[in-house]
């Protein structure tokens, strides 16, 4: 069946799912995961045992998983991200649907996780296939404001050429650039993860795997989503005592 979505909202579930009734149990099963991922217990199992043990659903567990980390990479995490300051005069590359997806996300009124390493992750999937919505163009351009408001010198976006409409998304970008008068460049790759894990230059993703290696990240979509979006859904999980709610639709 085609996708026709037009928005990158909310799951009809999430309402139910992510609401005060329930952010105790999340906010502790993600506390035990992180728990037991410090001790090198595997994910997948963990995963299990604790969504059990809070009768989570799915998307419930989906969600502590992206939350959850260890403490060890936590603290790594902590010590190789940089600040807006820093920004400056410099280069920057971006996993661009990871970034992009989350600001639509969060344009949109979906849920944003705000997870133990202090990024903001969205619920959303692609499942191999990227279609343009309404938040689209909206979130490029809080990104060029932004982006420029740090006087960033250069960006180098990285996409995934098997995601269909990759090269669709590619023009829309090169048009805001055009329009910012922005040093932009986009390149489709066949998995920009290893390419940003082992930058030289500092990158701008919320994707775990590439945290745990890159020397230098900068939490580019929780600072757009925090500076940009005013009211956006965010589901704080990041430490105990700290599950909260921002706003709910």
């Amino acid at each position: 069946m085609p996708d026709s979505r037009q928005h990158r909202g909310p799951h009809p579930q999430d309402l139910g799912l992510f609401d005060d009734q329930h952010r105790q149990a999340l906010r502790s099963a993600t506390e035990d995961l992180s728990w037991l991922l410090s001790r090198g217990y595997a994910l997948t199992s963990c995963l299990k045992l604790v969504g059990d043990r809070y009768r989570l659903r799915a998307r419930q567990r989906l969600a502590v998983a992206r939350c959850a980390c260890s403490d060890e990479a936590r603290k790594r995490r902590r010590r190789n991200q940089i600040q807006s300051c820093d920004l400056a005069g410099g280069e920057l590359w971006i996993d661009g649907y990871n970034v992009l997806t989350s600001i639509e996300a969060a344009l949109a009124g979906g849920v944003i996780l705000c997870a133990r390493d202090g990024c903001f992750r969205d619920m959303a999937s692609m499942h191999g296939s990227y279609r343009k919505v309404a938040e689209t163009l909206p979130a490029l351009q809080l990104l060029a404001e932004r982006l420029s408001d740090w006087k960033v010198a250069r960006c180098c976006w990285y996409l995934d050429a098997p995601v269909s409409n990759s090269g669709r998304l590619k023009t829309l970008i090169e048009g805001i650039a055009e329009q910012w008068g922005a040093c932009w460049e986009v390149k489709l790759v066949a998995d920009p993860d290893p390419i940003l894990a082992t930058a030289d230059q500092t990158v701008a993703s919320a994707d775990s795997q590439i945290l745990d290696v890159a020397p230098r990240w900068f939490n580019l979509a929780r600072r757009v989503i925090e500076e940009q979006i005013e009211g956006a859904w965010i589901v704080d999980l990041s430490s105990p005592g700290k599950a909260t709610v921002s706003k709910q639709p």
